[in-house]
């Protein structure tokens, strides 16, 4: 029998004409710049769109790629004015609206924000990102009812988006509503960047339960504010576990191995010996079932080294004097927090405070930042002690030979606070869940006194407030 024929060949496809291939090959390019971008590869992303805008300077997209590339290499204003050329030219893109809508709230333009977050919005309503950026301008408008429903909003599109958990239980924890903001306080362990934090561990959760007998490992999970702030709890652990152990940085360890209930202090998981269960600092609060009204908030629970603060009494005597009430300053935390930005402030924004001549005014930034090493050497008689601060004992050391400390939201605001100092702590706005809102004193630290700025970014009467404030105190005795 007779095979069939095989089938005849398609006949060729057409040749493409150079206009398809050109476009092609610049969507290929885009493609390329945008998977970059979404990998945090900004050097190649950058190179990427320079040499297409370089070609084609008005490319919408290649504006916006770019523009959201600066924007996470803090180039904020040129980020903006990318991406306002994007949307000018095509204004249908609603990641364009919403990347915009972010670089116009980390620059306080606010209402600008909310108009592009709007208009993301609307163009992709079923988009849980939208709601979420949408979310972050009403909080800092301080619309915390509308943050509020945009993030629940999010959670109806993604209800396993962390940022929007969390952002929820910051909103409850500065209200004071606690349980429930305890519950999703949790989810910041889900976020991208505290992924790899904390090794695998080989013991469970933690709960609550009473073990005694048994070893339980706490762990200083977040910065260095947070771990002070959270070793209050470690007493009312040790009540319930027959040993504690305490894994933290080397630069707290003096510090919290004077803490009642303390077995061990160690910095090395290698060092760390098996373990029943174990718990994550900041999340002490949470599984004791902490209130406003049982906040632990006997003061000092933070002890220095006698020794060191002998010596830093005679050191003191001999940089300030005691003639003038010494008053220790802070004005920028750590530069990799994500809130860093908001918190902290050029020194010359303090400039006020070296005019009162009733204080001696002692550094206890860590280090001086070489933006504002010609501001300090402008303030009259100003004292810079950093090279001493060799750790947090050190630092502890020093503020107990302090009268008061001036300072924004930074660990060492924290520590004041467990030490019993007077602090006056400069909050921006939105401030942090745990300073709570619209209050002048904390929960959290008896001998805090809190000056919050009237709008986002507005340091100023801040400043201007602080200074009136300490131009009142009267000298040492």
């Amino acid at each position: 029998m007779d095979q069939p024929a095989p089938p005849a060949p398609p006949p060729p496809a057409p040749a493409k004409d150079p206009a398809t291939l050109r476009r092609e090959a610049l969507l290929e390019r885009l493609g390329r710049a945008e998977q970059a971008a979404k990998a945090r590869h900004f050097g190649e992303a950058t190179g990427i769109c320079q040499d297409i805008l370089a070609e084609n300077p008005d490319l919408p997209a290649a504006l916006a790629v770019m523009g959201a590339v600066l924007g996470h290499r803090g180039e904020l204003a040129q980020a903006t004015v990318l991406l306002e050329r994007a949307v000018a030219a095509d204004a249908t893109v609603a990641a364009w609206h919403g990347n915009l809508s972010g670089l116009y709230r980390m620059q306080h333009r606010l209402d600008e924000a909310l108009a592009s977050g709007l208009e993301a919005v609307r163009l992709k309503p079923d988009q849980a990102g939208n709601h979420l950026n949408l979310g972050k301008v009403h909080l800092d408008r301080g619309e915390r009812e509308a943050a509020l429903g945009e993030f629940l909003e999010t959670l109806a599109r993604d209800p396993e988006n962390p940022e929007a958990h969390l952002a929820i239980g910051q909103i409850l924890l500065a209200a004071g509503d606690l349980r429930p903001g305890w519950i999703e306080y949790e989810w910041r362990n889900k976020l991208e960047q505290a992924k790899g934090m904390v090794p695998k561990m080989v013991a469970p959760l933690w709960n609550g339960m009473h073990l005694p007998g048994r070893r339980i490992l706490l762990v200083g999970d977040q910065g260095y504010g947070d771990t002070l702030q959270f070793s209050r709890f470690i007493p009312m652990v040790a009540e319930r576990c027959g040993e504690v152990l305490v894994g933290s940085s080397p630069d707290l360890g003096m510090l919290l191995r004077g803490i009642p209930g303390v077995s061990q202090v160690l910095s090395r998981w290698s060092d760390i010996p098996r373990h029943s269960a174990y718990a994550l600092m900041s999340s002490l609060p949470g599984i004791l079932g902490t209130e406003v009204a049982s906040i632990p908030a006997t003061i000092p629970y933070l002890t220095p080294d006698p020794a060191a603060v002998q010596s830093w009494a005679a050191r003191l005597e001999q940089l300030a004097g005691s003639a003038r009430l010494r008053v220790g300053l802070v004005w920028a935390g750590r530069p990799t927090h994500p809130n860093d930005s908001r918190r902290s402030m050029r020194l010359e924004t303090l400039a006020p405070l070296a005019a009162i001549e009733t204080i001696r005014l002692v550094s206890l930034q860590k280090p001086i930042p070489a933006r504002d090493a010609a501001a300090f050497a402008a303030m009259p008689g100003a004292v810079d002690v950093a090279e001493h601060l060799t750790d947090f004992g050190q630092t502890a050391a020093a503020l107990v030979n302090l009268d008061l400390l001036v300072t924004v939201d930074s660990a060492v605001a924290h520590l004041a606070g467990a030490l019993g100092k007077p602090v006056w702590l400069m909050l921006p706005r939105p401030s942090d869940w745990r300073w709570m809102l619209d209050r002048t004193d904390s929960p959290w630290y008896p001998t805090v006194r809190l000056f919050r700025q009237p709008r986002p970014g507005d340091w100023a009467p801040v400043v201007a407030e602080v200074a009136r404030t300490l131009s009142r105190l009267r000298r040492r005795s």
